[in-house]
């Protein structure tokens, strides 16, 4: 231990040192290189700023877009630095000209830039911080110029079942393409998603199957580039014969939602914004989903009502072709009253509610001649369902009362009417208050 720290041990490995610099780094060679790498950073760095500029005007609504062209904004100066040094690389390569600190550079580089690409438009998780350790891996080993022997590593031990080859290689590079396309198509999907909500020349179903349909598009076609990564030569049928698999073994309710989902887009019987009622549920459809139908009644509660259940129980749409709603109360009136001027109230009531319209005019009819009452039916229009019917249906009711309190109109409550008979002799029983012992006989 001592010779190694000696001072002539330490001389000796300095002037090893300095020889393998002089000998490997301070060449023609590499110094044009570096050269190379600083022009490069010099242009990008002119053209960076104008470039990140004129990203920082481009204006969308989409939110998702915005968020990517604002990352790009951040990053212009890297990516054309990045963008320039490959040209030079391939012009290098083309040239048969040593390249070999270019290689360096754009491999430290392009990690670099995917990495800050992943963090910024990626939600921080384990999936990527996997990605992200997984791409300096990649950038290390292609400098060390361990890559290719490393995938040769990884590639050998494989079995074979019929055509197809199963290694560790195959398995990474197979899951790693399905993260990725599955990432991609859901980005992109968002991005669509965004684009067709806002376009005013489709209807809301319309726009829910599209957007639904895009996304199953995007996703199948992640998994079938994915299965091919993987070397499976007939993806697709290898997909579709997995598909049916799961379908009879117990996947018929889910699917039979998924049918039923494209039929209530396709026919337009329920759209996002309608007002329905299924069974016991009354509310609005907030969404509709691939599965499932979102319902949000008045109590803020969101029901997810599966798609099958509204293609084969009976269903009211109040919105389906008209948002107009005709509500009913009933009223009951005194007989000693004046059924005609309480019916005049009970209307005049009914136009002073803000939210009843005009036309149809709102009418009450005189229903039937009750045991105690005159029963009386308003009858009303509004055209918002969604903002509620019992709120609307306790203003009128309201209305009522305060007009039928000014004009003397009588609202009835149950009573009965005992006739004695004269001659019959009637015996008359008070109880005390404890329990068991009556009192005296009246």
């Amino acid at each position: 231990m001592d010779d190694l720290l000696s001072p002539e041990k330490l001389l000796a490995l300095i002037e090893s040192a300095r020889d393998w610099v002089v000998a490997n780094v301070f060449v023609v060679d590499n110094l044009l290189q570096l050269l190379v790498v600083g022009v490069a950073f010099a242009i990008a760095r002119h053209f960076g700023g104008p470039l990140a500029a004129w990203l920082g005007r481009v204006q969308t609504p989409m939110i998702t877009l915005r968020r990517l062209i604002a990352v790009f904004a951040e990053m212009a100066r890297p990516v054309l630095w990045l963008l320039f040094l490959w040209v030079a690389i391939l012009v290098a390569i083309g040239a048969h000209l040593p390249h070999r600190v270019l290689g360096i550079v754009i491999s430290l580089l392009t990690a670099w830039v995917v990495i800050r690409l992943i963090s910024s438009l990626a939600i921080e998780s384990t999936w990527t911080r996997l990605i992200v350790w997984g791409v300096w891996a990649i950038a290390a080993l292609n400098i060390l110029d361990l890559l290719d022997k490393t995938i040769a590593v990884l590639d050998a031990p494989h079995f074979i079942i019929g055509t197809l080859t199963i290694s560790p290689y195959r398995v990474i590079k197979a899951m790693t393409a399905l993260a990725l396309l599955l990432w991609a198509a859901s980005y992109v999907g968002s991005l669509m998603d965004t684009r067709i909500n806002t376009s005013h020349s489709l209807s809301p179903s319309l726009k829910v199957l599209i957007s639904k349909l895009l996304r199953f598009t995007l996703i199948g076609v992640a998994v079938l580039i994915a299965l091919n990564a993987m070397g499976i030569g007939s993806s697709l049928a290898v997909f579709s014969g997995a598909i049916g698999l799961g379908i009879g073994f117990g996947m018929q309710r889910v699917f039979a939602n998924l049918v039923s989902g494209v039929i209530l887009l396709l026919d337009k019987s329920i759209k996002p914004g309608d007002v329905i009622a299924v069974k016991d549920t009354y509310g609005w459809v907030n969404t509709l989903g691939g599965r499932y139908v979102s319902v949000i009644t008045r109590d803020g509660t969101e029901h997810l009502i599966p798609n099958e259940l509204l293609i084969t129980e009976y269903v009211e749409n109040w919105t389906h072709t008209d948002n107009n709603v005709r509500l009913k109360i009933p009223v009951h009136v005194h007989y000693k009253c004046d059924v005609r001027k309480a019916i005049e109230l009970c209307v005049a009531a009914a136009l002073e509610t803000r939210r009843v319209l005009d036309q149809p005019a709102p009418t009450c009819l005189l229903r039937e001649f009750g045991d105690s009452s005159f029963n009386l039916e308003i009858r009303i229009w509004i055209n918002d369902p969604t903002n509620g019917v019992s709120n609307v249906r306790s203003e009128v009711m309201l209305k009522v009362w305060d007009k039928f309190r000014e004009n003397g109109i009588e609202i009835p409550y149950p009573q009965r009417d005992v006739h004695v008979l004269a001659g019959d002799r009637v015996s008359v029983e008070q109880l005390p208050a404890e329990l068991g012992r009556p009192a005296d006989a009246a």
